[in-house]
């Protein structure tokens, strides 16, 4: 018998059978080694490696200026600190959208240079042949509609998306193609919880919530959002765990008065 505990990879199998057994699947965002392995050891099902660093990490408004090799880049560190959960990594803007063949070649890259187990991409009807493309090669693709922000452009903001009827319509339509397509789960990112619970219910795959409700069959976070690290940024729909922006804030503040005044390093912290 081995001395090392068996470890229950997560996969894309595992988040359908939840979903089959309401068991709800968690999910949060890293970008780092050390991130990934803090939360894989906190039980975490599954790990995006979202476009939100371009927000998080690099300091953009959108997250439309961050690359493939930048994705891919993230994608690598994170995945040396999983030893349990689902990594899912998405594909950037541009890499996918309006032709299929560069679709499937994005989704290979990431899925050949990381350890990534899926892609995630935006849209529903008008992304119909690059998930076909991605899917028919044997990627697993998780779908995600509602507030996408790679259409932050087009949407005109970050308003709460499908109040309308029309628009709510057309996300349902989408969500149940994108399943017909062969997506093993779908984001729902801030629609009515109403419409979220609806969706939910309609699909036989897993939905992820991000403002969409505690209906869906599981709920996404970003980390910097759960831990409070933009005291300047707090969406109605994340709720903060710790409060991470002020402890770290003091930490270097301290360090900064304690080298001033030469208290460190003390005799003890010397050589």
């Amino acid at each position: 018998m081995s001395v090392h505990a068996k470890i229950n990879k997560v996969t894309v199998e595992t988040l359908k059978k939840m979903k089959a057994t309401e068991n709800k699947i968690s999910v949060l965002t890293a970008y780092d080694y050390t991130t990934a392995t803090l939360i894989d050891q906190a039980g975490i099902d599954a790990i995006l490696v979202g476009d939100s660093a371009a927000n998080v990490m690099a300091g953009y408004e959108t997250t439309l200026p961050i690359t493939l090799d930048q994705m891919i880049y993230h994608a690598q560190c994170v995945g040396r600190g999983i030893e349990k959960a689902l990594l899912i990594v998405d594909l950037p803007f541009g890499t996918y959208q309006s032709d299929a063949r560069q679709a499937y070649h994005s989704a290979v890259r990431i899925m050949k240079e990381t350890s990534a187990s899926a892609i995630k991409i935006e849209g529903g009807i008008e992304i119909k042949e690059s998930v076909k493309a991605i899917v028919n090669a044997g990627i697993p693709v998780m779908g995600h509609l509602g507030l996408t922000p790679q259409s932050i452009n087009q949407l005109g903001s970050f308003k709460l998306r499908a109040k309308e009827k029309q628009e709510a319509e057309k996300l349902i339509s989408d969500a149940l193609l994108l399943e017909e397509l062969g997506c093993f789960s779908i984001v729902l990112e801030k629609i009515p919880s109403q419409l979220g619970e609806e969706v939910s219910k309609l699909l036989s795959i897993p939905t992820i919530g991000i403002g969409a409700g505690n209906k869906t069959d599981g709920q996404v976070l970003v980390i910097h959002d759960l831990l409070g690290l933009n005291p300047h940024f707090k969406p109605k729909f994340a709720r903060q765990y710790a409060t991470l922006h002020e402890q770290i804030t003091n930490a270097v503040s301290c360090y900064v008065k304690d080298v001033k005044e030469e208290t460190f390093p003390n005799q003890n912290e010397s050589f």
